[in-house]
């Protein structure tokens, strides 16, 4: 046998194997010739006549390549004609008489979309064949779970289709086409939540935490980041997996394998052919991700009793500063020398006395630490989620930061931003504000706490119920409550300029200080002191 022929018959079936997929074919009967006569050449290279073909001479082997090459060809066509069979056909524009109806343009199509859709049919062949094979040999509610992932790749593949076939829609349009593919994502995570007594909960949790990487088509401009984040996130069950089954049974541990370079195969696709977004025919260039379902997020409620915008900072710990330098506050001082003093020179009390540029400090001055974020690093802004952490960092001017569809055991943490207001929706574990300065921030409910640490001028407000208030190191901090949230503790430390406003029935707010001044005395029956807070009269 000539190996140049069996080199090009290897090759032909290999991706045959890759590009075959009948459960995508739609009702068309010239889309099922096509695959029926691909399924025959397939079979007749690797069915039960191999043994025959193996045996036959090199005619009969270059007569079935060309075969496969014909087949090939219309193959190739395939999500055109899908595209057509789907699309209805629109009626044709009224045109004069005398003006002849010109014969409509075929779509085109780019080289680098069509790849597109090859390489992501690679991965649907590939990577994930292997997880599903060793899912079904594990079975139970694994193998049921891994039946919507199937789902959910082949509703995402047939997205990737529709993209190369025409530009980019509006954002009505984008959130209808895209609703096959989040329903599939949602079908995955309810099925974990509805199976936590499964004794397979850990493989369960470990797709849905990381079954979101399917969401880059809406991520720009750095979908790939985001497929690897999502990966990151379902680490954390994978690890339990292995831990639990490594010396039971090897498949598991491979199962998890297969998971992993799946996604990290779909990690590689995207920033092979979609770097800065998913690419559209016609654009040329990924286009930016739609906003969440439901629009544009409102702006945050507004604080009653308090203008946001004119909040200012307390000038105090500057003169604090001065003082507590010590010996060294005269270090700028100048020193008067002979020629400067009026009694031995007469001559300078008839004018202005001589200017002279102090001398450099040898010794620099240490400024002491301040509350609040102080001047910004040439950082980039932050908000992102990285497991169960919500992230919020270095917001500058930013007043429509929103956290919304966050699970019950999340926490925000929001580090060193300036002038931006943070609104969280639903129920959370805790909110953490940082080393902030001028900022505001609106929750619902909390399970633990809202902590305030080294800020400076900040508000919170709160809609539903929070048991604890802990503020540290934070000087000019305003808290509205709720009805709900009228048993809250508050616990300060180092803290200044501190104010409770209680709600009252007709919606106004009654403001109370919390003290900052205390009074210790010594108890001269049992021994010991006794510290009692000094009520402000003010």
């Amino acid at each position: 046998m000539d190996p140049k022929v069996r080199k090009n018959m290897k090759h032909l079936i290999k991706m045959f194997e890759s590009r075959v997929n009948t459960e995508e074919v739609q009702d068309n009967a010239e889309i099922q010739a096509i695959v029926q006569e691909t399924q025959e050449a397939y079979n007749l290279a690797l069915g039960n006549e191999a043994e025959r073909v193996i045996q036959s001479p090199a005619s009969e082997f270059e007569a079935l390549i060309e075969r496969l090459e014909s087949v090939t060809s219309r193959l190739e066509l395939l999500p055109l004609l899908r595209a057509r069979s789907l699309t209805p056909p629109r009626s044709p524009a009224p045109s004069p008489v005398s003006a002849p109806t010109p014969p409509p343009a075929p779509p085109q199509f780019e080289l680098t979309d069509n790849m597109s859709v090859n390489g992501y049919q690679d991965i649907v062949q590939g990577p994930l064949q292997v997880y599903l094979q060793l899912s079904q040999k594990i079975g139970g509610d694994v193998a049921t779970h891994a039946n919507l992932v199937n789902a959910a790749f082949q509703a995402q593949l047939r997205y990737i289709q529709l993209a190369t076939t025409r530009s980019k829609p509006s954002q009505p349009e984008e959130m209808k086409l895209l609703a096959p593919t989040s329903e599939q994502i949602s079908a995955i995570q309810q099925f974990r939540e509805k199976n936590r007594a499964s004794s397979l909960f850990n493989h369960l949790s470990a797709i849905s935490e990381s079954i979101p990487a399917l969401g880059w088509v809406a991520v720009a401009p750095t979908p790939a980041p985001y497929v690897k984040e999502m990966n990151d996130a379902g680490q954390f069950y994978t690890n339990r997996v292995l831990k639990e089954w490594k010396e039971k049974d090897k498949q598991h541990v491979e199962w998890c394998r297969a998971w992993v370079q799946l996604l990290s195969d779909l990690q590689a696709y995207v920033k092979q052919y979609h770097t800065t977004g998913l690419v559209w025919s016609g654009t040329g260039a990924g286009a930016p991700p739609p906003p969440p379902p439901g629009g544009m997020p409102p702006p945050p409620p507004v604080m009653p009793e308090g203008d946001f915008q004119n909040l200012s900072v307390d000038d105090r710990s500057a003169l604090f500063a001065q003082i507590n330098q010590g010996e060294g506050i005269t270090g700028s001082l100048r020193k008067v020398t002979p020629d400067m003093q009026t009694h031995k020179n007469p001559g300078l009390r008839t004018g202005p006395a001589p200017f002279k540029a102090p001398a450099a400090s040898t010794v620099p001055s240490k400024k002491l630490p301040q509350p609040g974020a102080g001047t910004l690093p040439d950082k980039p802004p932050v908000f992102a989620r990285d497991g169960k952490k919500w992230l919020i960092e270095y917001q500058k001017g930013n007043s429509n930061l929103v956290v919304e569809n966050a699970d019950m055991n999340n926490v925000v943490y929001m580090f060193r931003c300036r002038d931006s207001a943070l609104t969280v929706r639903g129920k959370i574990n805790g909110v953490v504000l940082d080393s902030c300065t001028k900022c505001a921030v609106v929750f619902d409910n909390l399970v633990s706490s809202i902590e305030f640490v080294n800020c400076q001028s900040v508000q919170m407000q709160v809609l539903g119920k929070v048991p604890t208030v802990s503020i540290d190191k934070t000087d000019g901090c305003q808290i509205y409550l709720s009805p709900q949230s009228l048993d809250v503790e508050i616990v300060s430390s180092k803290s200044s300029e501190m104010n409770v406003l209680v709600p009252k029935g007709n919606g106004d707010y009654v403001e109370h200080p919390v003290p900052e001044q205390f009074k210790t005395v010594l108890n001269k029956s049992g021994g010991g002191i006794s510290t009692t807070p000094v009520e402000s009269t003010g």
